[in-house]
């Protein structure tokens, strides 16, 4: 995985950071690809994989929170949602 693509995607405001507010954004489709850090509770993984399978949206679980967390310059992260289909793509390759 890119991680550089998602410090950019994040620069350019075209991701949600955290469960609550990808969830959030899933109904409205607006979320193409969903970022999960291998090292995310099993309850958290569970609500993800759930929602995302209702909407349709692909789950992408192979980086740790601390290289989501460094790659956009903050602490703890364990969600992200990409709202651009251009930045998806570019992330699944």
């Amino acid at each position: 995985m890119n991680l550089s693509a998602i410090g950019l995607a994040f620069r350019a405001r075209k991701i949600v950071i955290g469960t609550d507010m990808t969830l959030a954004y899933l109904p409205k489709n607006k979320v193409y690809l969903i970022i999960l850090a291998t090292d995310a509770s099993l309850a958290t993984k569970k609500k993800i994989y759930d929602k995302a399978k209702t909407y349709q949206v692909d789950v992408l679980e192979v980086v740790s929170s601390q290289q989501l967390s460094q790659a956009l310059g903050k602490f703890g992260i364990k969600v992200i949602g990409v709202m651009d289909q251009g930045f998806s793509q570019l992330l699944l390759k």
